[in-house]
């Protein structure tokens, strides 16, 4: 299960976690929930729009939010009051803590509100599910890009123009920069795009990229064979050299025996330690140089991680990917990654 933590009274800067109680967020501003209270303190530039967009939300304009927030607590009667030290600098927390009565305690809690969202409702998989499918849909689109005129651009182009595919012309938001590499370049797991490698015939391309959907992100990996008939993002791909084929089939079957198998009630590390074994068996685990997986909600990356440090025991209603890879230097990475929903006890690929 997972530690539960004390939610009545917290602090807040991270806009997810502001989005995820109010409905808006904005790069300037201090979220305070007492109880069932929510206070959202902000400037003149976000204030009316603030109200537009919140119900049953405290709205708070303030020049100096920090001095308000202050205000605001030393008027109150509680003991204590929770933050992430991972989004309070230090100068801000000794302000807080210079500032608020003697009896208020700031009390650390790192990750403490993904902790509270760890855990999806059936509306927020289903946003996650709706992000996934519309990304899905950039990818073939984009392979069909690909297939006709994509011999002879350069990474640094290809980049380009699938950034134009996964946000729809500016629809969407992407939920990061997408990661493309070919052959040699893939082996690095989070390549920049190169202007000078450009795509040919019998290349192999790792592609990795995400949007967001109503705030929620999505994240697919997909590594492919470029030929003259062009590609696609399949899982079943064929590549011409033999060495490539075993990388690619290993990672495949590693990827799907850590769907099949894993439980609710198991451990992230325990989860890891499937796919890793399968990579091991093979002959490649000193190329399997990252974790399994991440949680991925309003944040693309969040609880639960899937490493071999985990100790976070999975649960229904929690949402992560499923990523193993392979990277062999001046040779290529496969990568290939799916995104998986736990329900009833077992994973559901989203």
């Amino acid at each position: 299960m997972i530690q539960k933590i004390n939610e009545k009274n917290y602090l807040a800067l991270d806009e997810s976690a502001q989005y995820f109680e109010c409905g808006y967020s904005c790069d300037n501003a201090v979220f305070i929930k007492l109880g069932n209270e929510k206070i959202f303190i902000t400037d003149a530039r976000y204030s009316l729009e603030a109200r537009q967009n919140t119900k049953n939300i405290q709205i708070i304009e303030a020049s100096d939010l920090f001095a308000q927030a202050c205000d605001f607590l030393n008027k109150t009667t509680i003991k204590e009051i929770i933050y992430d030290p991972d989004n309070l600098s230090i100068s801000r927390f000794e302000r807080l803590k210079s500032a608020l009565k003697k009896q208020i305690n700031l009390v650390g809690s790192p990750n403490f509100h993904q902790k509270i969202r760890i855990v999806k409702t059936k509306k927020q998989i289903n946003l996650i599910k709706k992000s996934q499918e519309l990304n899905r849909k950039s990818y073939k689109d984009f392979a069909k890009f690909l297939s006709k005129t994509g011999k002879g651009m350069s990474e640094s182009d290809l980049d380009y123009q699938a950034r134009i595919f996964l946000s729809r012309r500016g629809k969407y938001d992407l939920s990061f920069s997408p990661i493309l590499g070919i052959n040699a370049n893939a082996a690095k797991p989070h390549a920049l795009p190169s202007n000078k490698d450009k795509l040919a015939y019998k290349d192999l391309l790792l592609f990795d990229a995400g949007i967001k959907y109503e705030r929620y992100c999505s994240d697919r990996t997909r590594t492919a064979y470029f030929d003259d008939n062009g590609i696609n993002f399949k899982k079943k791909q064929i590549f011409k050299n033999r060495k490539i084929q075993k990388i690619y089939d290993t990672v495949l079957k590693a990827q799907e025996k850590t769907i099949k198998t894993l439980r609710a009630g198991m451990s992230g590390k325990e989860i890891d330690k499937i796919a890793r074994d399968a990579i091991q068996e093979a002959g490649f685990g000193e190329f399997f140089i990252h974790s399994l997986g991440h949680g991925i909600g309003l944040d693309i990356h969040e609880l639960p991680f899937i490493s071999k440090r985990s100790e976070t025991i999975i649960e229904d209603g929690m949402v992560f990917s499923i990523e193993p890879g392979i990277y062999i230097p001046d040779l290529c990475g496969v990568r290939i990654e799916d995104l998986v929903a736990v329900k009833n006890g077992k994973a559901e690929i989203l």
